[in-house]
């Protein structure tokens, strides 16, 4: 079977798999219904892998011709390359565990086809957004995976509890996201005027034959496709959606916030980076948001006390290091480290699953305690995901935040400190989340402790799936002037055959300065593992209630009042745009004009009705004032033309 077969295999997996759930799953067992999705999902990873095997050149797929015009055609084409096949691996590999979880944690769920439908679904629209040739195809996975993302996020509509801060949370992503949207077709509308197409490799073409016609278009261009990655993947000042999608079931929080969706605006500033290399102010920008977006949100994560907000803003921080990466031109340490979050923040996300299953689907950590000995598995987990997400050494995150960090370096020593400062917190939080949840006492009352116990199987394999993957993924790209004989395999397979990034060259460090910064890094996160030990565990600090929070920690529990803001400049004023004067608009305007339009056809009507008097002789007399007027305005006419 050849390349171009099994890739169309590949893509139709996952939406078979949500056309038999989403049709007949309602009358079929939810053995039947969870594994036919797991199944599905995997056999496609396990395509992607021989592809992957196989990979030796760019090749694209036809598919069919959507519409031809005069100046250019839209087609339905797929590009199979390192970039699209190594993100297909990623999509399809944790996608599958976490399907594969999902079986377990959603195994008492009232919508369990449906949900398995949208997670099918969903890794369909993101290996539309990753395999296609072309904007255009990368469009409509971009949409697919936002509706998607809607109907997870809001899965849980009806509870009784949350039901309305669900669909709330929902539509607040869904808002967000088609702010980013926007961005995006303005750039796809852009490029078919200048380029008349939008497929990926014929506009490098044209820019790598005469980049001086195109520097100025870039510009505009490419800060639309950063407004859309800047939704997508939750950047400053579109980033508060993220925390609120925590709102979804655990599953869904693991499968947006490590293999898809937050990854798509990394993925589109990657693959155009062709584009952004003609836009060096772009680039600036996308540094200092980067930056911002990094500190701001690991600030915020240092006094959240719901476990999953705790992971959302640390997820939101961790793209915030990309998009450095991205400002600084490294393409391939970026898609690094997105490789290395996958592991350990799916691992984190489902590993918190597991605590909340366990804990009778509580999420306050002032509630828990004591877990390492109730499930110890989940323990275990989540403790090599804390070490590998807060820069332990030789775990997967600490190759790939001193690749960005060395970088930095590089790039400017200020860059660097203020990285530093986000990485130093981002350690506090993590461990103070670890601490707090698995040492201590258990602070939940004895009656929520005689239900704790460990999750089932189905939930436990994938935990420890990932947790191999966070200690052994930093292998992939370890530093080649430390590694001489494995340095950088990740950085070449990727620029092999995809086009642009064979073209970038990014610079490295020597090998003392790298072992020095390796050194700095490995003290850091050994420095605040034992300070968090000596406090939370030897000291018993415990998370503090609202009331006795300092400034700075209500700051940082308040998420900085962001959402307030947001509130008062935004939501506050369009509300009283569509209730206020849209209400007087109606009432005063279009009513009083359709009602004063209506009297006047009522008054004209009841007027000319008296025409209508039955009597000859006023119908002989206005048929003579007829004749006259025609015969008045000839004549008139006839002498005015002479």
């Amino acid at each position: 079977m050849g390349k171009d077969m099994l890739l169309l295999i590949l893509i139709s997996l996952p939406l078979i798999g949500a056309a038999i759930n989403g049709i007949v799953g309602k009358k079929l067992p939810k053995a039947i219904v969870g594994s036919l999705a797991t199944l599905l999902v995997f056999a496609s990873f396990l395509i992607a892998f021989g592809l992957f095997i196989g990979l030796d050149k760019t090749s694209i797929v036809h598919l069919f011709q959507v519409a031809k015009f005069e100046d250019f055609t839209l087609d339905i084409n797929f590009q199979l390359d390192s970039l699209s096949i190594w993100m297909t691996l990623i999509i399809t590999g944790i996608g599958s565990l976490i399907h594969l979880f999902s079986m377990g944690y959603m195994s008492h769920d009232e919508g369990y086809h449906k949900f398995f439908t949208y997670l099918n679904l969903f890794i369909f629209s993101m290996l539309l957004l990753v395999l296609g040739s072309n904007y255009f195809v990368l469009f409509f996975g971009w949409e697919g995976v936002g509706i998607c993302s809607y109907l997870l996020i809001g899965f849980h509509y009806n509870d009784t509890e949350k039901g309305i801060a669900n669909s709330l949370a929902a539509r607040k992503a869904f808002i967000m996201n088609r702010i980013g949207d926007a961005g995006l077709l303005f750039a796809l509308f852009m490029m078919l005027n200048k380029f008349h197409t939008l497929e990926f490799v014929e506009i490098g073409k044209m820019i790598a034959a005469s980049p001086e016609l195109y520097t100025g278009i870039a510009g505009a261009i490419t800060l639309c496709l950063f407004l859309a990655a800047t939704g997508k993947s939750a950047q400053i000042p579109l980033f508060t959606w993220l925390p609120d999608a925590m709102a979804g079931p655990t599953p869904v929080s693991a499968l947006i916030h490590a293999a898809t969706m937050v990854t798509a605006g990394i993925y589109l500033t990657v693959r155009s980076n062709f584009l952004f290399e003609l836009a060096p102010t772009t680039k600036d920008i996308i540094l200092v948001i980067g930056i911002a977006t990094t500190v701001v949100a690991a600030f915020i994560a240092m006094r959240q006390n719901d476990i999953k907000k705790v992971l959302a803003y640390s997820t939101v921080s961790q793209l915030g290091l990309m998009f450095v990466a991205l400002g600084m031109g490294a393409y391939t340490v970026a898609l690094f480290h997105v490789t290395t979050h996958a592991f350990f923040k799916a691992l984190l996300f489902l590993g918190s699953g597991s605590v909340i299953h366990a804990m009778s689907d509580e999420q306050d950590i002032r509630k828990m305690g004591g877990l390492s000995k109730l499930t110890p598995i989940t323990h275990i987990t989540f403790l090599i995901g804390t070490l590998a997400i807060a820069g332990f050494p030789f775990l997967s995150g600490f190759f790939s935040k001193d690749e960005i960090l060395a970088h930095a370096w590089m790039s400017s020593p200020v860059v660097y400190g203020i990285l530093m400062i986000a990485v130093i917190m981002t350690a506090i939080y993590m461990f103070r989340l670890y601490f707090l949840v698995f040492h201590g006492s258990f602070r939940g009352g004895d009656k929520l402790k005689s239900h704790v116990h460990e999750s089932s199987l189905s939930m436990t394999i994938p935990l420890m799936v990932l947790a191999v993957l966070s200690v052994f993924g930093g292998i992939l790209n370890l530093p080649g002037i430390v590694f001489h004989n494995a340095g950088h395999w990740m950085t070449h397979f990727l620029e092999s055959t995809t086009y642009g990034l064979n073209q970038i060259k990014p610079e490295h460090m020597d090998g003392t300065q790298s072992i020095i910064m390796m050194c700095v890094a490995s003290a850091v996160a050994l420095g605040v593992l034992a300070w968090s030990y000596s406090t939370y565990v030897k000291k018993q600090a415990l998370a503090k209630e609202d009331a006795e929070m300092n400034a700075w920690e209500k700051l940082s529990n308040n998420k900085l009042y962001i959402d307030e803001i947001y509130q008062t400049l935004f939501v506050q004023p369009i509300l009283w745009l569509s209730t206020t004067l849209a209400s007087q608009f109606e009432q005063r305007i279009l009513n009083n004009g359709i009602f004063k339009m209506t009297s006047a056809i009522e008054a004209s009507g009841n007027y000319t009705r008296k025409w209508q008097s039955g009597f000859l002789s006023s119908y002989l007399f206005w048929m003579v004032m007829g004749i006259i007027g025609f015969i008045s305005y000839y004549i008139i006419k006839s002498s005015f033309w002479n």
